[in-house]
């Protein structure tokens, strides 16, 4: 069996189980994503979800934002990881998308990473979700479940985990796949203790199939 095969196979069970998969992350609109997957780097959804709740009922888009202060952002997202940071990029992007694109996330790949804090798997999360890009956005969860897969190899970078899925997966997956591992990595192929009894995936696992 090729690795096409085996990831067809696999793509089909994850399918039949969670047919339209989305993000856990809660928004409404553009702005919201974008403060919201910004936020998730090195964070739960969960933690990302509670800190939104109230952030957005102080701040309703980018306008807003961008006339917020670097403190008034952080008291609200002092809770999740690097918050200093993250005020900062959330600060500058929405005077960015306020001033160059009137208000409006480019939907682009090259214009969004140019934006403070977008790197390339933020700009295909926000391309995938908002505009159903065929792109594959590679986090930890979907590089762990590749490489246990026998998909992807453990030193390749998450560009070349995501050139390697591209590769095999056939175009009615390719903006599904993404959201498939990532909720499989977080919930049955977790780093540690992986549920793998009762994994419907596990006979095509190289992990399972040789511990």
């Amino acid at each position: 069996m090729t690795k096409k095969e085996k990831l067809i196979e696999i793509l089909k069970i994850l399918e039949t189980q969670n047919p339209s998969p989305t993000t856990e992350l809660k928004y409404d609109n553009e702005y919201q994503l974008t403060v919201a997957v910004v936020l998730s780097a090195q964070c739960t959804d969960k933690r990302v979800n509670l800190i939104t709740k109230n952030f957005f009922k102080k701040f309703k888009d980018f306008k807003s934002l961008s006339l917020a202060s670097i403190d008034e952002i952080y008291d609200l997202i002092k809770s999740c990881s690097y918050p200093n940071n993250k005020a900062k990029y959330l600060k500058l992007l929405s005077e960015i998308v306020v001033s160059k694109y009137n208000g409006k996330l480019p939907d682009n790949y090259n214009e969004l990473i140019t934006l403070p804090g977008v790197g390339p798997k933020t700009a295909n999360v926000l391309l995938n979700v908002l505009y159903n890009a065929p792109v594959i956005p590679v986090d930890t969860h979907v590089k762990r479940v590749t490489t246990r897969l026998g998909l992807a190899n453990n030193k390749d970078s998450p560009l070349k985990v995501e050139k390697k899925l591209k590769a095999i997966t056939p175009d009615e997956y390719l903006n599904k796949l993404h959201h498939w591992f990532i909720l499989h990595g977080r919930y049955i192929c977790t780093a540690k203790a992986p549920k793998c009894e009762i994994c419907e995936i596990a006979m095509f696992c190289d992990f399972f199939l040789t511990k």
